[in-house]
């Protein structure tokens, strides 16, 4: 091993090298998993979306459950509707409903219509769907096995049935006494 200058140089060299070693392997890691992981969940919500947005089922869903809006039962409910494991993973890329009845909400309280109070409360309820469509994606990435996304996904669906009314519950509460009458 050669001393000084050069040898200097040679250490340099070589941890530059394996720097630079280390980040494109880690470049070609990153783009591997996206490929295989990543890329094909976007088509398959980009489909969703489509089919969501050209048969118009996410608005007729949308104006269908405004008339929940105006109390806290009916967020409740309507978040129990938006985390029934089978649409919550639908309604989630799309957003539809939480767009839409989040917007006629809005104008709703805006008009003076439904009391500010709600407007935390209707936050959670209508989005108690949020992170379901991601799920798979991301024990995907996490290099899960199967069984584990055969038991993680519904568990989490499902824990999101419970989670979504409690949070409007808990916002509903958050929310008393911000806004007086």
């Amino acid at each position: 091993m050669p001393g000084g200058f050069a040898g200097l140089l040679s250490n340099i060299g070589r941890a530059v090298g394996g720097v630079v070693g280390a980040l494109y392997q880690a470049g070609r890691d990153a783009i591997n998993s996206v490929i295989r992981n990543i890329l094909p969940f976007m088509a398959f919500i980009s489909v969703i979306i489509g089919i969501i947005n050209a048969t118009g089922l996410g608005h007729v869903i949308a104006v269908g459950l405004t008339a929940l809006s105006g109390n806290v039962l009916g967020l409740v409910i309507l978040s129990i509707i938006c985390a029934i494991p089978v649409l919550s993973p639908i309604l989630g890329p799309g957003a539809v409903i939480a767009q839409i009845i989040g917007t006629l909400i809005g104008t709703q309280i805006a008009a003076g219509n439904v009391r500010p109070i709600m407007a935390l409360p209707a936050l959670y309820g209508i989005d108690a769907q949020v992170g379901c469509d991601f799920i798979p994606v991301g024990l995907s990435l996490g290099e899960a096995e199967a069984e584990t996304v055969e038991i993680g996904v519904p568990a989490v669906l499902f824990s999101r049935m419970v989670t979504g009314p409690t949070a409007v519950v808990i916002g509903w509460i958050a929310s008393a006494g911000m806004f007086p009458k």
